[in-house]
């Protein structure tokens, strides 16, 4: 028995006025993921439990069959995970985002113009990030590349009792000021936010960026706290070997934390104009390689979310369906064998509000060897409508495997 999980992160929604008063789900034409619904178990589950905060690591390790009320230390830990940083205990680690903020305003009241400096690429970024280790990474402080706009920073001997630090992508266009934690331990890291703004407004990087008409990335934010993270090993768990497909260090992190393969995949971005085709063969090889789960992770439909981007999250799903569904079922028919497709979103991240929300989400179940009723087509309210409710998210991976 193979499974493969399609994981449409943020792929949920409410419904949209610019698509007719529709969710993107409702809009977008998906006859792959629609032709599995109809003989699927199709249903809602909560992801993120009462209490937590509905980020994608809550979302995706319930969704991987873990209890992050149990396991579950901070998003950026398991980021440098995935970028290789060794941890001590003693380490407390932040999401270290290069964002676009607002020119000439004292540095409270600028405002988020883009959480993501224009999705800056990877090798600018790098460049950014040497320089602001440089002049701001004396002990306790190490900056650490990541991918495009994601980064980290590691505090020796930190502290995580850091009042509220705001994640960029929640506060889109609203003045910074009342969403800088005011917590006394919180200051050091106000002050190196500050400090970047000061001097990364004219970084080569940014002043080329800016000519070309592209957003600077002129400054930090530090968000995400976290410690050495604690999560059990996934074949031990549940005694299948296991892999990750994504273009985030946050899910490549969770996969390497819990001992599951993690291929690189030349061209995923995160976004839109990620490389599916590159994705889906990292799929196909990945179980070809002996794997019996494959998790494959799609950022676009969240990242379109939270741009407000309506056409390119339904654009999104539709490349999913078509680019990844397709030719992961020709895959699995010609294997000859039977088969399980787990497809969910982590959480919504509605286009009206342009963050996550912690409702519960969709979730189809095919499993190739039986007959079901299903849906005519997956969606939010289609799932709604069966009466099947997972409560307890880290069920969904037991369900899956019929544990």
């Amino acid at each position: 028995m193979k499974y493969l999980v399609v994981l449409c992160d943020g792929m949920a929604d409410t419904p949209v006025d610019v698509l007719g008063g529709k969710t993107p789900m409702q809009v977008a034409i998906k006859p792959n993921m629609d032709k599995l619904a109809s003989a699927a178990q199709v249903g809602i589950c909560r992801t993120v439990a009462k209490g937590l905060k509905p980020g994608s690591d809550v979302a995706n390790l319930s969704v991987m069959g873990y209890d992050p009320k149990v396991c579950y230390t901070g998003r950026s830990p398991l980021e440098a995970a995935s970028i290789g940083i060794e941890l001590k205990d003693s380490d407390v680690t932040l999401r270290c985002n290069l964002v676009t903020l607002s020119d000439d305003e004292p540095f409270e009241k600028k405002k988020m113009l883009d959480y993501c400096a224009g999705d800056i690429s990877t090798d600018e970024a790098r460049e950014i990030i040497k320089t602001v280790d440089e002049k701001l990474g004396e002990a306790p402080y190490k900056f650490y590349s990541g991918v495009s706009y994601r980064h980290c920073l590691v505090v020796d001997g930190g502290t995580t009792d850091l009042g509220e630090m705001t994640p960029p992508h929640d506060i889109s266009g609203k003045e910074i000021g009342e969403y800088l934690s005011k917590s006394e331990n919180a200051a050091p890291l106000i002050s190196l936010m500050k400090k970047s703004n000061g001097f990364l407004k004219d970084h080569p990087v940014n002043i080329e960026r800016v000519k070309r008409g592209l957003r600077p990335a002129n400054s930090i934010w530090l968000w995400g706290e976290g410690t050495k993270p604690a999560v059990e090993n996934f074949k031990e768990k549940f005694g299948i070997k296991a892999a990750v497909v994504s273009a985030v260090d946050l899910l490549k992190g969770i996969g390497k934390c819990a001992g599951m393969a993690v291929p690189m995949v030349e061209g995923a971005t995160g976004y839109i104009d990620t490389n599916f085709e590159g994705k889906t063969s990292a799929g196909i090889k990945a179980f070809e390689d002996g794997c019996d789960l494959v998790y494959m992770h799609f950022e676009a439909p969240d990242e379109c979310g939270h741009r407000g981007e309506a056409e390119n999250k339904v654009k999104a799903i539709e490349y999913i369906d078509a680019r990844v569904i397709k030719p992961m079922l020709d895959y699995l028919n010609s294997c000859g064998e039977d088969y399980r497709i787990l497809i969910m979103p982590d959480h919504p991240t509605p286009i009206a509000t342009k963050t996550h929300s912690a409702e519960p989400v969709p979730f189809m179940i095919y499993d190739s060897s039986i007959e079901q009723n299903g849906v005519e087509c997956f969606t939010e309210q289609a799932a709604l409508g069966t009466g099947i409710f997972v409560e307890h998210g880290p069920d969904i991976m037991k369900m899956l495997l019929n544990k």
